[in-house]
Parts: C-alpha cells; structure tokens; sequence
C-alpha cells in the first residue's frame, strides 16, 4: 500500500497480482453476487453502466448510494461513493479498480480509495488489506 494524492486529495493505492485472467477478476469486481463476498458494504442495487447508481446496505440500517464513474470492461470500474446523510460536502470518497495483463499470466489489480477525510487513512487501510485479501479468495469461485 502507498499512499498518494489523487488531484490534490489524499489516497491510498494498493497492488496485487492475481493469478487469475482480467476477465475472471473483472466479474469478481462487478458482478454484485462476487462483490458482495468481499465489497465492506453488501450490494443492493447495481446499474452497471457509466453514470448508474449503486446502493450499498451497511448491515445496520444505513444505505449509501454511489455513482459509477467509469465502467470499461474488463479494464476499470470506479465510483464516487456520497454522503450517506445526503449532505453536501466538497468531495466524495472515490473507488478505482484498474486490472492490467501479466505477460506471465494471471493480472494485475490496482485499488485506489481517494478519500473524503484524511483522517480515516489508517482504518481505512487496514480495511483494504483485508477485503482485498477476501477478493483473491472471491476469485477463486468466480
């Protein structure tokens, strides 16, 4: 993990080589039944599409919707994800997934977080690590 700055905002970055095809991790990334095994949020609702909404269900009553930003399959996926209180703030927190052949097979997958508050870095960190250790083994029952 390295953290960044992605257009003058705080980020954390974070690579992985997977064993698996693009398309293989693609589906583990964007198909809400894979997501859901190792996404922090379940998946409700998904509109896979630049510009569709996504709703996120953190378990204890809060939904957090998200717009998709990108969508080039199997390339990248990326989504603001807003204020669950629809407030207005200046920013909101950005998912990037960018995967990337292996000339030696298998991908490679590049997760970066931009963050809303500078101050979550760590947990969010901590976070990452393991859902992305819970997305390799996603991809292994894709």
């Amino acid at each position: 993990m390295t953290t960044t700055t992605v257009n003058g905002r705080p980020a954390l970055r974070f690579e992985r080589r997977l064993a698996h095809s693009r398309d293989k991790v693609w589906r583990a990334v964007t198909d809400p039944v894979h997501l859901n095994r190792w996404y922090p949020l379940t998946v409700t609702e998904m509109d896979p599409r630049r510009g569709g909404l996504i709703v996120f269900d953190d378990g204890e009553g809060t939904l957090y919707k998200a717009t998709i930003t990108d969508f080039d399959p199997p390339r990248l996926f990326a989504f603001d994800e807003h204020d669950p209180a629809g407030g207005a703030r200046d920013f909101d927190d950005h998912m990037r997934i960018e995967l990337f052949d292996l000339d030696e097979g298998g991908c490679r997958l590049v997760f970066t977080h931009v963050l809303t508050d500078p101050a979550t870095a760590e947990g969010a960190a901590e976070g990452w690590r393991r859902c992305l250790d819970l997305l390799v083994a996603a991809a292994d029952r894709v």
